[in-house]
């Protein structure tokens, strides 16, 4: 039977249907931190679903898309071309140049994407700072407790990825690479205290205490360097876990000054490093689908790209090709309107993206016409990609569950260039994120 339907008719109008069992399930979560600022993360009463074969695919598509980022950080760092086509802004580049001691970009990187029966298709590549890995374990293992699941596992072979460790690994081995010798060293997740997610880094800070590791979370203001030692929440700190991202240093740059300066003086291994901020950029997709930059790729990588990358390119007036057709940019993309998305090169949370096929034409050539009006390299546009939308149970704040029919997101998180779980996603919208008020499911491996 599908698992879907299985599911669903596994859950039983006088208990996991019933207002009583939604509230406490709220509050389970609430328990466990499991909330985006005063929300739940989950209203839904069931996980998101995929085969040994989906995860195989993916598993092979995501960590091909993280090695070019990381060759692409390489590359950019010899090459004014590449920073120019990635659109990085002279701030950026400033904090980019500076030698952060190793090698790995991004430590710890996000994928999200679109899983169908028969394709895949990448939206963006997060290889900044992503959150969500401790949310997503907790909620796994919330799930894998139910009722229902028992059930459920009496005719189904269910399992579920562990992202926390596989991030703690990957910061351990970044500290390694970048010389560190403290056995175990000292760590801090940094970010600003007023942030949504700063939950999140509680549940990482006790699972990584738990597993040996002293770590504290800091805000950066908390943070001194006395020219030698980087210092927060009263000790010594050798290892950075970095959520404050780079737009914000940069806005930032005195409160950050104490991070920013034992990082120059590598003084302190930090991960993500500045320099993943190249291939965190959405024109990152650009270099990926232009062919002045196949050079880089090899035929298997190319074909990929085709299949699951979606054509992206920095929105400017010039010449350019998709497919077997070269032309102007713009006449293309004020043409073909419904079948294009534009986007800033670098926001998160769905800010600022515009749906050609959910905009009129007289307000997507006025969108067009500001984001020319830009500095170079502040919007990209890209080409419009199959999305997956399923049926879950939804549950509201009085415990009324309603069926929805709700997109997919499906983002799998990489760890050092190797896949370790998933964060996905729901939305009754055509933007799927927690940030614009998209709620979160858990992924379990079927068969």
């Amino acid at each position: 039977m599908d698992p879907i339907q299985s599911w669903h008719d596994l859950l039983q109008p006088d208990r996991e249907l019933t207002p009583a069992f939604c509230q406490a399930f709220a509050a389970s979560m609430r328990a466990k931190k499991l909330t985006f600022g005063d929300r739940v993360h989950c209203p839904f009463l069931r996980p998101f679903f995929l085969t040994e074969g989906d995860e195989q695919r993916i598993r092979t598509a995501a960590e091909t898309i993280a090695a070019a980022g990381e060759r692409i950080a390489q590359a950019a760092m010899a090459s004014s071309e590449l920073f120019d086509a990635l659109g990085i802004t002279d701030a950026e580049a400033d904090l980019i140049r500076l030698e952060p001691g190793y090698r790995t970009a991004s430590t710890a990187s996000r994928l999200d994407a679109f899983l169908l029966p028969d394709s895949l298709h990448f939206a963006e590549y997060n290889a900044e700072s992503p959150a969500g890995a401790g949310y997503t374990e907790l909620l796994c293992e919330l799930f894998d407790s139910l009722a229902v699941m028992s059930r459920f596992k009496t005719a189904n072979r269910v399992r579920f990825h562990r992202p926390v460790a596989g991030l703690l690994k990957a910061l351990l081995a970044s500290y390694k690479e970048w010389g560190g010798t403290a056995d175990p060293p000292s760590m801090a997740i940094v970010d600003w205290r007023e942030v949504p997610t700063w939950s999140e880094f509680e549940i990482l800070r006790d699972a990584f205490v738990a597993a040996g590791v002293p770590t504290v979370v800091c805000d950066p203001r908390e943070l001194t360097f006395d020219g030698s030692t980087l210092s927060g929440g009263g000790r010594r700190i050798d290892l950075v876990y970095r959520r404050v991202l780079i737009n914000d240093i940069v806005a930032h740059r005195d409160e950050c000054a104490a991070l920013v300066s034992a990082y120059a003086a590598r003084a302190v291994c930090v991960a993500n490093t500045f320099r993943c901020k190249l291939p965190h950029k959405k024109a990152f997709f650009a270099v990926l689908t232009d062919a002045r930059y196949a050079h880089l790729f090899s035929d298997a990588e190319r074909s990929l790209f085709r299949a699951s990358v979606p054509w992206t390119r920095l929105v400017e007036d010039t010449a350019t090709e998709k497919d077997e057709w070269r032309g102007s940019l713009l006449e293309r993309v004020r043409r073909h309107r419904e079948q294009l998305v534009l986007k800033p090169n670098d926001e998160y949370g769905g800010k600022g993206v515009l749906l050609g096929w959910e905009t009129d034409q007289g307000a997507w050539d006025s969108a067009l016409q500001g984001a020319l009006g830009d500095r170079r390299g502040t919007w990209i546009i890209q080409e419009r990609i199959p999305v997956r939308r399923e049926i879950f149970p939804q549950f509201d704040a009085a415990g009324a569950v309603t069926m929805r029919d709700m997109l997919v997101d499906f983002a799998p998180y990489l760890f050092r260039g190797r896949m370790g779980g998933y964060l996905t996603r729901l939305s009754g919208t055509g933007l799927a994120n927690v940030t614009s008020g998209g709620g979160q499911v858990p992924s379990f491996v079927v068969s």
